[in-house]
């Protein structure tokens, strides 16, 4: 069934103040016997893109100041380095050697899977490959302990003919994109509601559509084109407000998984002028793939601080529901900042202290495409620090297990609730972390306390393993590897022990160390 959804308005987070100091509401809404959690994912966001991680550009005031509530960590970790692998590492709590998904796979034998007008027309065409059927996720983890879950935003781990759709793998609701192609859009045809499309006012515009010919590229009002009636990020907002109010009296998990900042560079005009006059002009972008931008640097930094809005939003709402102290919130992003024609992500350093840039952020197993910002806030409850527990999304399953009240599943995590009730002493630790990704010509990692093994150009028969002491050298600029030789047998055997065989043969390439 097809529904028709009106332009709606953004409601709610326009000239939402920084959250600090602000008194609880006195709202007296029935308390959960069980916290309620809130997950949100941002989507190529870089460690350092936000103020409390260095960022000097862009203001993110309200994501600052739930850091200084909670605890920000310093050593997180995405479970891959690329969408639909770091969102099943999140999902199930496996890393990337165990996990059904390593890569994306966009299963182009569907047919011609990235014509936008094609995927319109034929919803089969949507989505990328699926987890298995029954596979334990998040969302039915939670659901199993009695909470009401949803997801809204971006989902990329199966297409909606699949087993593998939200609604099958947990989540009560669903609103959003389906399809990670889909999200190559901020103003799209359709959104997903469940198990059906909802069209907006929108008119398809294929992302790659060029300026009309002669426009000039000087003139904003050649880009009018690109900017038009419903910005989906907003619709995602006004659901994820509809989800917490109609949900105020019992416990509830809800994932929102934004496609803020991913390219295109699209955001609402009245904030990007607000960067461009703090900024100044700067030269506009072909944005090859995507759309053109006339202010890239300064579209950027609007998008973010448009989400950073929208979470003082909705911790507004959560203090007028009385809702505040009962619920949990955390703050990451799915893998590094990309570098493609549309990034700004170097003028912004977004991955500083590491490296940014090709190569060294998304789609790469350097620093600056794995460590990622990640926060945790809990009302008053928690006691403000600064962590440098080394962990990563695999430990997310366990940790959501633990908060419910429920044994988790089989994962490689580890909980982080003794971290998060400020029990520092009974958290466990991880002997390593590890990673592969089979995307470029193949990437392996080892996390071991300050160590940090990579392997390169697996799949062109590399077996070398550099060696960095990232508490010193950060940027993974200087290879002890011969200084250490024992530190890389000691590589080679986490490498052993952790590598499994995928089923999908788009993710196999041959590890050496077996």
């Amino acid at each position: 069934m097809n529904h028709k959804l009106s332009k709606t308005l953004f409601v709610g987070a326009a000239a939402v103040p920084a959250l600090a100091g602000m008194p609880a509401s006195d709202a007296a809404a029935a308390k959960p016997d069980k916290p309620n959690v809130i997950f949100i994912l941002l989507d190529d966001a870089g460690y350092g893109d936000f103020g409390c991680y260095g960022q000097t550009r862009t203001e993110t005031p309200n994501i600052d100041a739930l850091a200084a509530r909670g605890i920000r960590f310093t050593d997180m970790y995405s479970a891959a380095p690329l969408s639909s692998p770091a969102r099943c590492g999140l999902l199930t709590g496996m890393h990337s050697g165990h996990a059904q998904i390593r890569a994306n796979d966009e299963m182009t034998h569907r047919g011609d899977v990235w014509n936008h007008a094609e995927m319109l027309r034929d919803s089969t065409l949507e989505g990328q490959a699926p987890m298995r059927a029954g596979t334990p996720t998040l969302g039915s983890e939670m659901k199993r302990a009695g909470y009401r879950t949803a997801m809204i935003g971006k989902w990329g781990v199966g297409g909606p003919t699949s087993e593998s759709t939200p609604n099958k793998m947990g989540f009560d609701e669903y609103f959003g994109c389906i399809c990670q192609r889909q999200a190559h859009c901020y103003y799209p045809p359709f959104l997903w509601e469940n198990d059906r499309r909802v069209y907006l006012d929108n008119q398809l515009l294929p992302p790659g559509t060029p300026l009309d010919d002669g426009a000039d590229p000087m003139d904003p009002r050649s880009y009018e084109k690109y900017a038009q009636n419903t910005y989906s990020p907003d619709l995602m907002y006004e659901r994820v407000l509809r989800f917490v109010g109609e949900n105020r009296d019992n416990p509830f998990f809800l994932m929102w998984t934004t496609p803020i900042p991913h390219s295109p560079m699209q955001a609402p005009a009245d904030e990007v002028q607000y960067y461009v006059r703090k900024f100044g002009d700067e030269s506009p972008i072909e944005g090859r793939g995507y759309f053109p931008s006339r202010w890239p640097h300064a579209t950027y930094a609007a998008m973010i601080s448009h989400i950073d809005r929208q979470i003082g939003g909705l911790v507004e709402e959560l203090k007028r529901l009385g809702l505040w102290d009962d619920t949990i919130i955390f703050i990451t992003s799915d893998n590094g900042p990309a570098a493609n024609s549309c990034s700004s992500t170097e003028w912004f350093q977004s991955a500083a202290p590491f490296r940014s840039g090709k190569g060294w952020g998304k789609a790469s197993l350097r620093e600056g495409g794995i460590r990622m910002p990640f926060i945790v806030a809990w009302g008053d409850r928690i006691a403000p620090q600064v962590c440098d527990h080394i962990g990563y999304f695999p430990d997310v399953m366990p940790t959501l297990c633990d908060i419910a009240g429920i044994d988790s599943p089989k994962t490689d995590g580890i909980s982080l609730l003794p971290t998060i009730r400020g029990k520092q002493k009974r958290q466990k630790q991880h002997e390593y972390l590890y990673w592969e990704f089979p995307g470029g010509k193949g990437w392996v990692a080892v996390r071991y306390g300050k160590w940090k093994g990579l392997l390169r150009k697996v799949k062109s028969g590399n077996d070398r393993i550099e060696l960095f002491d990232i508490s010193t050298d950060p940027r993974e600029e200087h290879d002890l590897a011969a200084e250490h030789p024992e530190i890389v047998e000691k590589m080679q055997q986490f490498i052993r022990e952790s590598h499994t065989e995928p089923e999908n043969p788009l993710f196999m390439m041959d590890i050496p160390f077996k």
